[in-house]
């Protein structure tokens, strides 16, 4: 990651209530993940380091729901029930991020790669997913 371009991209839910600032690549490496959760809401997101992460507005509007090992935090807006980011189980030290609910502008491109999270505890053995959130 350390040769990726980083650029500032804001984004935020759906009614505005939330709104976030961060600094990643302009060409984001999208996780497709198929555990229950991911499946279901049909999420697909990146990872950065929480440092590189700013909320602007709306915390107060924020819900978080938690299950099984109650280490990935699910949040969303209490208002519109948009997911614009939340702490993935995989990468505590990190957030991820929705690519839908950026901005339009600073994107330059998406690469989407699968992981296979119905078998999270194997796959997370072989997987380089914990290197998104750290810093070079």
């Amino acid at each position: 990651m350390s040769s990726e371009v980083l650029v500032e991209h804001k984004g935020g839910c759906h009614c505005g209530a939330v709104r976030f600032s961060i600094i990643a690549p302009e060409n984001l490496d999208v996780i497709h993940c198929n555990c229950s959760i991911c499946d279901k809401k049909q999420n697909h997101h990146f990872i950065i380091p929480k440092h590189n992460f700013t909320l602007l507005q709306g915390e107060s509007n924020l819900t978080t729901y938690t299950f099984n090992t109650g280490r990935a935090k699910h949040t969303f807006c209490s208002i519109c029930g948009v997911q614009s980011f939340y702490t993935p189980r995989s990468n505590q030290d990190g957030y991820g991020i929705m690519p839908h609910c950026i901005d339009p502008g600073t994107i330059k491109s998406i690469y989407v790669r699968y992981f296979d999270g119905t078998n999270w505890e194997d796959t997370i053995k072989t997987s380089d997913i914990s290197k998104y959130s750290k810093t070079d």
